[in-house]
């Protein structure tokens, strides 16, 4: 993991899970100073390392002067959804916040760029976590680590056996579920994501199964004035997702 904010991110939420932070010598700006302060109030070890070790760790990265080596997020069953939705409900049963949770659905990605760019943006969306069957769908690998850029260490994964069966679980849960389709007659604008919401993205290509359709309460589409047919899976993704961010007023 690497860049300021995705480590100050973890230092607040997950901290024991750091184990080392390389720091790029000679950086002693605010931010830094602050990002130190929080590492040595829960002891995580610090290295000053020449900046061209943070470039070879980071790839193509954009460091700003730190990596972070970190325990990997274990991804969650469906029992582990279930629990969280359950806690953050009764959260708001007792006045903590509103319940609405935002969650990423993916029918059947199979490319690991895109599944990367996915997590990047519900990492940056406040989604809880994203959903993505065991089966005929590519699953967190180091290309998809490397695309999310960080976003696989904070935003879990979680690989369920049986997706419709899982829309059916998050249904009873309280949540909505809305697929995109580009048919759709409906567009995204015009329905309410502002809620507790499961936005489901098909693959790429063929979109979503009809199964998973069929397990939708709504279906919207995106707005699209060019001559190409469908958009990219993790551009759709991320479009939606920052619909529903809008609607929830940022």
């Amino acid at each position: 993991m690497h860049g300021l904010h995705a480590v100050q991110a973890l230092l607040d939420r997950d901290p024991a899970r750091l184990l080392r932070l390389l720091v790029a010598r000679g950086r002693e700006d605010a931010r830094m100073a602050a990002l130190l302060a929080a590492a040595a109030r829960v002891r995580c070890p610090v290295e000053r390392v020449d900046a061209a070790k943070l470039e070879q760790l980071a790839g193509e990265g954009v460091h700003q002067g730190v990596v972070a080596e970190v325990r990997p997020l274990p991804p969650w069953d469906e029992d582990r959804l279930t629990a969280e939705l359950a806690r953050l409900q009764q959260a708001a049963e007792e006045g903590a916040a509103p319940f609405r949770p935002l969650l990423l659905v993916l029918d059947g990605v199979q490319d690991p760029h895109n599944l990367g760019a996915c997590l990047r943006t519900a990492d940056a969306c406040g989604a809880l976590a994203v959903v993505i069957p065991r089966d005929r769908a590519v699953q967190l690998n180091a290309t998809v680590r490397k695309v999310a850029a960080g976003a696989a260490e904070t935003t879990p994964v979680v690989v369920v056996t049986n997706l419709a069966r899982c829309l059916r679980d998050l249904k009873e849960a309280g949540l909505w579920v809305v697929g995109a389709a580009a048919e759709a007659p409906q567009s995204a604008a015009q329905a309410d994501l502002s809620g507790p919401v499961a936005l489901v993205m098909g693959a790429e290509g063929t979109g979503l199964r009809q199964l998973t359709r069929q397990h939708c309460d709504l279906m919207v589409r995106l707005p699209s004035l060019g001559a190409v047919e469908s958009l990219n899976v993790s551009v759709a993704a991320g479009m939606l997702l920052y619909e529903a961010v809008r609607q929830r007023g940022g």
